[in-house]
């Protein structure tokens, strides 16, 4: 046999080899993120069948399966499976991360922690590695797109509901208005918001229902220096002045399943003050394309649970980025969680998922994440739209709390372009001054 033939046969076999390769790999959308390398539309888990999928459910969600906690799935449960929709990000985002992405690092501080220099916007890194894997990847989560305005209300207001185990309801209702001051990359929108320089995002929260509660606001400010501590105000309209809450507060119940740290979509709290590590890369069930989801608690969630129903949707398989999220040791000491372990998609960077422990490292709470995907003008169908429905389940204490847009889907919630120029306030809705106009 030549020397030819052999080359010519190895060629052949290579191109062979590198053929079945490319069609029998996982796809990839447009900006590099992997596609679920197994779609399942058409498929429905039930009690019955869900064994056979469980390796697509995050650990939280096979507990709820498997009965182990009063919170439990309920026998109805059915969860139906489309395929995996990918919605590109925006391209002043994705510009953002060709940009400037090569120019974030990481900087270590004195106590342990660490904190990045050199962020402008987009994605600080988008192909990260190690050193600090782990946590490039909670700053990706960090810096995730969100739009620079957002308003949920005023005729269809964002809500709060609490379930004790006795099945008996109790909501609150409110005006939420959200802001992106610094590293904006919407089109048309300056990078650095005029008044907003050194804030990176505020958001404000006022109450409307009940009536007893009506007008209490909280003001939340969160800083482009990673390293000072987000800062949260009270306005109390009985004493008709606003009071600034202890940075340190961070285990503090909300008057829910809920703490500071567990709120702007699943993460709150301080990164320099946590360590992230990568667990895994996996595929887990998410719902994220919320279209007939009723908004009142319990008749239009599938109880005694509280889990979406069929009617809101079907779930899709997406990738994710597993990270085990735990307070640095110099800050741990008297911390409410001892892990938190989150579930990062790896194409838009949002949470799906969460299961939280105590500081006894005994699983605590079970956290359903739904960002909804909404139309963001001027851009198209985002995942990170700021909307989003939060399941959270206290199987320690039987209790769990729920939030989401008021209206059942999400539609109504205000974004960009859409919100009218009330809203559009500075000084009233992103400084602690401003919350003396609450009763005005």
């Amino acid at each position: 046999m030549s020397d030819g033939f052999c080359v010519s046969l190895f060629g052949w076999l290579s191109g062979l080899i590198i053929f079945a390769l490319l069609n029998t790999a996982p796809a990839f959308a447009a900006d590099g993120s992997a596609l679920a390398a197994k779609a399942l539309p058409g498929t429905a888990i039930t009690m019955q069948n869900w064994r056979q999928y469980i390796q697509y459910m995050p650990d939280g969600m096979v507990a709820l399966f498997e009965g182990s906690y009063a919170w439990k799935m309920p026998p109805d449960v059915r969860m139906e499976i489309g395929p995996t929709a990918i919605h590109p990000l925006p391209k002043g985002y994705i510009a953002a991360t060709e940009q400037y992405g090569a120019q974030t690092s990481v900087i270590e501080l004195p106590d342990g922690g660490l904190t990045v220099a050199g962020y402008q916007g987009g994605t600080p890194f988008p192909s990260p590695a190690e050193p600090h894997l782990g946590w490039k990847l909670l700053a990706n989560f960090w810096y995730r797109y969100m739009p620079h305005l957002v308003v949920n209300g005023p005729e269809n207001l964002g809500k709060f509901c609490t379930l004790d185990s006795y099945s008996n309801v109790s909501c609150v209702k409110g005006l939420w208005v959200a802001r992106q001051l610094s590293f904006n990359t919407d089109p048309g929108i300056p990078a650095t918001i005029e008044g907003g320089a050194g804030k990176y995002y505020t958001t404000w929260f006022m109450v409307q229902e009940p009536e007893q509660q009506k007008y209490s606001t909280t003001l939340t400010i969160g800083y482009t220096d990673l390293t000072k501590p987000e800062d949260v105000y009270n306005f109390a309209p009985s004493m008709r002045r606003t009071q600034r809450l202890s940075t340190a507060a961070r285990c503090a119940a909300m008057g829910s399943d809920t703490t500071p740290d567990d709120a702007r979509f699943g993460f709150d709290g301080n990164i320099p003050e946590f360590d992230a590590n990568l667990l895994s890369e996996r595929q887990i069930l998410a719902m994220m394309d919320v279209g007939q989801a009723g908004a009142n608690l319990p008749q239009n969630y599938d109880m005694p649970l509280g889990w979406p129903k069929p009617s809101w949707g079907k779930w899709e398989v997406r990738d994710v980025d597993v990270l085990d999220i735990r307070k640095i040791p110099s800050m741990a000491s008297g911390y409410c969680y001892g892990k938190r372990i989150m579930y990062v998609d790896r194409q838009f960077y949002g949470a799906l998922w969460e299961d939280l422990y105590d500081s006894h490292m005994q699983l605590w709470k079970i956290v359903l994440l739904q960002p909804i995907v909404i139309n963001v003008p001027r851009i198209g169908p985002q995942n990170s739209s700021g909307a989003q429905y939060s399941h959270y389940w206290d199987i320690q204490n039987h209790h769990a709390t729920f939030s989401g847009p008021n209206d059942g889907h999400g539609y109504s919630v205000l974004i960009n372009d859409d919100v009218p120029k009330m809203w559009e306030d500075i000084e009233r809705y992103t400084t602690p001054a401003g919350l003396g106009d609450v009763m005005r």
